[in-house]
């Protein structure tokens, strides 16, 4: 652009006029090109842009009065460029505006560049305008010059590009703005078109491998072909040359390590379609021979090539070796050094010798000395104290450094709740000179407090929850008043307050606390629980003392009492059920087989009063019922996250169990004349519960997760003449009750009504569960914990032995989402199909709501 606005000013210059060599002035001259001739600079003016310093103008030029010049010469030339250069001026001209003698008069005829008061964006997003805010510099008050615009257009059709947009037509229209000055508004219109799909990709020069291998290997690159629905098959420049780098990865894996990529095109078809072909140069096929350890002191080359796996003969796999060396989690070599304080460990693997089809390997090792931990620093803990994080770390000052302590340490602070597990950032900070390291564990703190008030569904009625839990509680604190904000908070303890109603026919309390670590220098938990519940029909029932008299005439059914009638009668609930209970926990964390393994055991004592509660026949209607049950959990954790699980596993074995009052204390139970309040007077059975959880991650980024899951569970007796009447397994639905009668465990199955897989008798004593969910995360902040899942169920719920079947199950699948917010807890809903009959028809297409718990 600059070359041709100077050729126009030297054409200018042609036509400079011409005047005699007197002292008469002329305005009336030429001059020609092929006989330049010297003047002497009489005056110089400026023209165009009154608002800008005139002799500075003048200055920038170069030009000069009294100065000498050749015209036509370099000087004018010059000075053009000299002004051009400033990116003041839209266009620059100089002419001669008349000649006196030999003096030249000059004058600088210039356009200024206008400021840019405002842009406006058709066509495209909001997130798209974004995009283009933050590549394109356009701001307010800038000067705007053709070049400027013209590369905004390039920029622009370039990020719709690199989105599939290949048609995409820019145009950028400038107009004056009438409210500024010397201003201009920018309306830059943006016609995306369609994007652009791929018809073809055709690989040339593959032999070793086959197209349909190397089109598995581009992620992102596929063809429009049925084999690719559930594909994206449009045409992504960035993704496409991130995918030629995943075919030579392919390649490698395979060991062709000279494989590469010679050349590629794409070409445009007339239906909106390109054909991508790409040609390899695939190389030989190489095997891994000799691998040789240098430098190595601390392990011995036997147990280094037993922990890589690598063994001669296998093929030269470039990207195995990788993880073998440094990636794979806990049994890469590098983790084998740095898990025994080789924080400077250093390993480098050189080819040192190619020949024919194998590669011999050097791996040399600078392993450094041993590290020990000098501090260890804790930041972020705004609410929680410093000894609840600092006690649950594995990194201590003084031990040797290891990265798997490290990594336990994270898990430790993520399973507390107390923190946002995303951000929870440990940073290794060595120092070389003292052969030291310093831990620092990044916090931020997450409100995990919850409270509750909602309605539910169950049990055929409405019922209203109003809760509190406090996870973070502070027991030594609540005589503090400055600790009270609102409540004392920092040591971890758990304390929750719960209560539910239907009004006249249902209420429910609890209270609940634990301690994580009780004394303070063990993980050892205590718990106690409190809770009352009371569950009527609703119905009254009326007891007529005498009957009415009014005047002798009117006798007993009518009581008119808000008339001043005589006799007034009474009334009592018909049908109630009134159960207390309390529980007292402590559990403790085992170092054998592993220090994943604990134990909790718990005590509980529970009381019923039943009144001619007669909704179940198989139940206990009438009378008092005592319960004293004693319970061991096994349990196994090392799921990273409790809130959205990526790796780890969970598996627990319990037994709950009363003592079998029915071998000792004298009562013949065989005696069918025997009342029910003597039969149950003391409840008794034994339960057996096993449950298991994987997570495994499917991808590099961790977000696809599996989640498979199996659960099974028995209720046993001492006696079958004294099988407990309280206690049972319902299954089907979505496992929330509502409330329950007696002791019935709910176990959700989605597909199907709530208990509609509960034999025919009421429940179940024996029950197995398959759950596989393919879970994906849709935020993970610390507001809100969102994800979606498929899930696959299978389960069934049995009488007893005589009736079991494990592969009669009842089968659905469905999707559902999960939402955790800090001040609701976990809340979600599903959609289940179940494919299989149940005795109600409860089965097809079910959706399922998710309050608190888990399937």
């Amino acid at each position: 652009m600059h070359k041709k606005l100077i050729t126009l000013m030297l054409l200018a210059v042609l036509g400079f006029q011409a005047f005699a060599q007197t002292e008469t002035e002329k305005t009336d001259f030429s001059i020609y090109y092929s006989s330049p001739q010297k003047y002497t600079i009489g005056g110089i003016e400026v023209e165009g842009v009154p608002y800008l310093d005139r002799n500075a103008l003048i200055s920038l030029s170069g030009l000069k009065v009294g100065q000498e010049v050749i015209i036509p010469g370099d000087v004018v030339t010059n000075a053009i460029k000299k002004l051009w250069g400033q990116q003041l001026f839209s266009d620059v001209k100089i002419e001669a505006s008349k000649l006196v003698g030999d003096k030249i008069y000059l004058t600088i005829h210039l356009q200024s560049v206008k400021s840019l008061s405002k842009v406006n964006f058709n066509g495209v997003s909001k997130s798209e305008k974004d995009d283009i805010k933050s590549r394109v510099v356009l701001l307010d008050g800038m000067k705007i010059t053709p070049a400027q615009l013209s590369n905004a257009e390039k920029i622009i059709k370039d990020i719709f590009h690199g989105k599939g947009y290949f048609n995409t037509e820019v145009s950028i229209v400038q107009r004056d703005d009438k409210a500024k000055e010397n201003s201009i508004i920018l309306d830059i219109n943006v016609d995306k078109k369609e994007k652009v799909k791929i018809k073809e990709v055709t690989f040339h020069g593959n032999s070793k491998l086959t197209a349909r291998m190397l089109e598995r290997a581009m992620k992102k690159t596929k063809a429009k072909k049925f084999r690719n629905f559930f594909h994206s098959k449009k045409f992504l420049q960035d993704k496409y040359d991130e995918d030629k780098i995943n075919l030579i990865k392919k390649y490698n894996e395979k060991g062709f390590r000279d494989a590469i990529v010679t050349a590629d095109s794409i070409s445009k078809n007339p239906d909106n379609t390109v054909n991508v072909d790409i040609w390899l140069e695939e190389g030989n096929k190489y095997f891994f021979r000799d691998i040789k350890w240098v430098g190595n002191t601390q392990y011995d080359s036997q147990i280094l090539g037993q922990v890589l796996g690598i063994k001669k003969g296998d093929i030269y796999d470039q990207k195995l070796l990788n993880k073998r060396l440094f990636e794979d989690e806990g049994d890469a070599v590098s983790a084998l050094y740095q898990d025994n304080g080789y924080v400077f460990f250093n390993l480098d693997p050189v080819e040192t010798k190619i020949e024919n089809d194998s590669i011999d390997l050097e791996m040399r090792i600078y392993e450094g000395r041993q590290a020990t931990i000098d501090k260890v620093i804790i930041t972020g803990n705004t609410k929680t104290h410093e000894h609840v994080a600092r006690r649950e770390l594995r990194t201590l000052p003084g031990d040797l450094f290891s990265k798997d302590k490290l990594m336990r340490s994270y898990r430790e602070l993520a399973q507390l709740g107390h923190f946002d597990p995303e951000k929870i950032k440990p940073d290794v900070i060595p120092n070389a000179e003292d052969g030291t390291v310093n831990i620092k564990y990044e916090l931020a703190e997450k409100a995990n407090d919850q409270i509750e008030l909602s309605g539910g569904w169950g049990g055929n009625m409405i019922i209203g929850s109003v809760g509190l839990k406090f996870s973070n509680f502070s027991v030594r604190n609540i005589f503090n008043k400055e600790a009270w904000r609102p409540l004392p908070t920092g040591d971890g303890q758990t304390l929750s307050l719960r209560a539910q109603t239907n009004g006249k026919y249902y209420q429910s309390y609890s209270l609940n606390f634990m301690e994580p670590w009780l004394g303070g220098k063990k993980p050892n938990s205590l718990s106690v629980s409190v809770f009352h519940q009371k569950i009527t029909s609703g119905q009254r029932q009326y007891n007529y003392n005498t009957p009415y008299s009014y005047g002798g005439s009117y006798g007993g059914s009518y009581g008119y009492n808000n008339y001043g009638y005589s006799n007034p009668y009474d009334y009592k609930i018909d049908r109630a059920m009134i159960t207390t209970g309390v529980s007292l926990g402590y559990g403790y964390r085992l170092k054998w087989p592993d220090d994943f393994f604990t134990v909790y055991h718990q005590v509980q004592y529970q009381h019923n009063y039943l009144d001619n509660w007669t909704y179940y026949q198989r139940l206990l209607s009438d009378g008092n019922t005592n319960t004293l049950s004693f319970k061991t959990a096994i349990s196994r954790n090392s799921i990273d996250n409790p809130l959205y699980s990526r790796h780890g596993s969970s598996f627990t074995l319990s037994a709950e169990l009363t003592p079998p009052f029915s071998l000792w204390d004298g009562v013949d139970y065989d005696d069918p004349k025997l009342s029910q309040q003597d039969r149950y007077r003391w409840i008794e059975f034994h339960k057996w519960k096993f449950s298991g959880d994987v997570y495994t991650p499917l991808d590099k980024q961790r977000k696809f997760v599996l989640h498979t899951k199996f659960e099974s569970g028995f209720l046993g007796y001492y006696n079958k003449k004294k099988k407990s009447p309280l206690e049972g397994f319902n299954m089907g639905g979505d496992g929330m009750s509502g409330y329950s009668y007696y002791n019935y465990e709910i176990i959700g199955l989605r597909g199907y009504g709530n208990n509609s897989v509960t034999p025919a008798s009421g429940a179940a004593s024996l029950y197995n569960k398959l759950t596989m969910e393919l879970r994906y995360p849709i935020a993970l902040k610390q507001s809100a914990t969102i994800y979606a899942m498929a899930f696959l169920e299978a389960g069934n719920a049995w009488e007893g032995f005589g009736q079991y079947n494990p592969f009669d199950l009842k089968r659905s699948a469905g999707i559902g989402l999960r939402i955790f917010l800090p001040m609701f807890g976990l809340m979600g809903i599903d959609w289940g199909y179940g494919f299989d009959n149940v005795p109600n028809g409860e089965n097809k297409g079910q959706f399922h709501f998710v309050i608190g718990q888990k399937f």
